[in-house]
């Protein structure tokens, strides 16, 4: 979710604030349980909900049937699909560009998950209300539930910056985001570094003289108190940050030529894929800041797709697969330049969004709020050609739909989704519970994080 104003402020302020008040310190442990050397996530946010299910499509015949008279007007007929060999499930021909990392080995599939507080099944959902996430299917709380990893309350921080409390500080955050303030971002003691998707970073000069000075005077308040000079200490940093990424950024790197259209030979103009190329090169410059854990905060907008999602017959076009092609272009761009930068196993690149849609298509070609939705994982050793969860049955008003349109139960839970990856970077498992308060519910009673990855 874009960041409150009551949550901009713990964003901008926290680890000043909390050393003015003498609160940092609390021991946590941040192993390297997958072995040593570089790692990076890089979470790719999809704002809206995105329609997990016309992304991921099955083609057994007999499921694939069901999913054509479940989804009505916005089920994709054959010929807009792209099988995934070696599996029972399509993507969105859309995504056509991300076949040959799937070919190669490089993506895994992740079916119907989503917010959980506990595993439910429909009598259960349907006789215990405790259970189940607060406020489902409404965005904001849909998206702060993704991104804090508390779904039944409220979250002043995110699964990312607790991370970020975890890794050795240094002088640039490890934490970056191109896609502006989140929840995720949020650490209790570790700041994370907002940078633009365009341009150069720079501290702005206003040309009113008195205004400028006052800015530099804050920047530089040692005298004024004991919390405005660790906020001013913390304008200072911002400003030393901003000097250290400009230069970085200032050029392409080698990765930039990676950002193309592999049918056209045209640059990548989407956001999504202006976001990734930064990212790219932030990682190509990780040894100017001395990083050998990095995570990335990158979005795209537009996946309320309540209407116009699909043109009926059409092979699959309309909202929906504009935005899912622009996506697998930047993700199989981004793919290629860390295989060029030699860590495409370093690398792990995976999707969350507010929701699914629900199966059942409306009569404006459009999809509703859902629950459970799938996901990609792509880079980092991914276990080739992976597919874990399971897919819910597609009848509507069946063992999996909580009520008649197909808004399905998640059966994977975003801590064994998110677990798995949370391991690979490095996070023991006695700091998961710091990283993931739900921690226990899911690696006790059977439950564990995926087996995501091939080692």
């Amino acid at each position: 979710m874009q960041i409150s104003r009551r949550h901009f402020h713990k964003l901008a302020f926290s680890a000043s604030a909390a050393a003015a008040m003498g609160i940092l310190g609390r021991g946590v442990a941040f192993g390297q349980s997958s072995g040593g050397g570089y790692r990076a996530m890089v979470g790719v946010f999809l704002f809206g909900g995105n329609d997990g299910w016309n992304m991921v499509v099955p083609n057994d015949p007999a499921l694939y049937s069901a999913y054509t008279a479940s989804r009505g007007s916005v089920a994709l007929p054959q010929d807009a699909l792209a099988p995934l060999s070696g599996s029972s499930y399509s993507l969105h021909k859309a995504m056509s560009s991300l076949v040959p990392l799937w070919e190669r080995g490089a993506m895994s599939v992740v079916l119907n998950t989503g917010t959980l507080a506990a595993p439910l099944d429909k009598a259960t959902y349907n006789a215990r209300a405790d259970l189940r996430p607060s406020n489902l299917m409404s965005h904001a709380d849909e998206q702060e539930h993704w991104q804090g990893l508390r779904a039944q309350t409220a979250s002043r921080d995110g699964f990312m910056g607790r991370v970020n409390d975890l890794v050795a500080a240094s002088s640039v955050p490890p934490l970056i985001s191109f896609a502006g303030n989140n929840i995720a971002l949020i650490g209790q003691r570790a700041q994370a570094l907002v940078l633009p998707v365009s341009g150069t970073p720079k501290r702005v000069v206003t040309g009113n003289g008195a205004i400028d000075a006052a800015v530099a005077s804050f920047a530089d308040g040692s005298s004024l108190g004991t919390l405005s000079a660790a906020n001013s200490a913390d304008t200072k940093r911002a400003y030393d940050m901003t000097a250290a990424t400009a230069s970085v950024l200032a050029s392409g790197g080698s990765v930039a030529g990676y950002f193309i259209d592999p049918a056209t030979g045209a640059a990548l103009t989407s956001n999504v894929a202006q976001q990734l190329k930064r990212v790219a090169r932030m990682i190509e410059a990780r040894a100017s800041f001395g990083h050998e854990r990095q995570s990335f905060f990158v979005s795209q907008g537009g996946y309320d797709t309540h209407d116009a999602q699909t043109v009926s017959g059409a092979l699959g076009t309309g909202t929906h697969a504009n935005l899912l092609r622009d996506l697998a272009l930047a993700l199989s761009a981004f793919y290629n330049a860390m295989q060029a930068l030699g860590l495409a196993e370093n690398v792990t690149a995976f999707t969350m969004s507010d929701f699914g849609r629900t199966y059942k298509g409306n009569v404006q070609l459009g999809t509703d709020h859902g629950w459970g939705s799938n996901h990609l994982v792509i880079g980092g050793g991914v276990a080739p050609q992976g597919v874990f969860g399971r897919y819910p049955d597609p009848t509507l008003g069946g063992l999996d739909d909580v009520g008649a349109e197909g808004r399905f139960i998640p059966t994977t839970s975003q801590e064994e989704y998110i677990g798995a990856i949370l391991r690979r970077y490095g996070v023991a498992d006695a700091s998961m519970s710091y990283v993931m308060p739900n921690w226990a519910t899911w690696s006790s009673n059977g439950r564990a994080p995926i087996t995501l990855y091939a080692a």
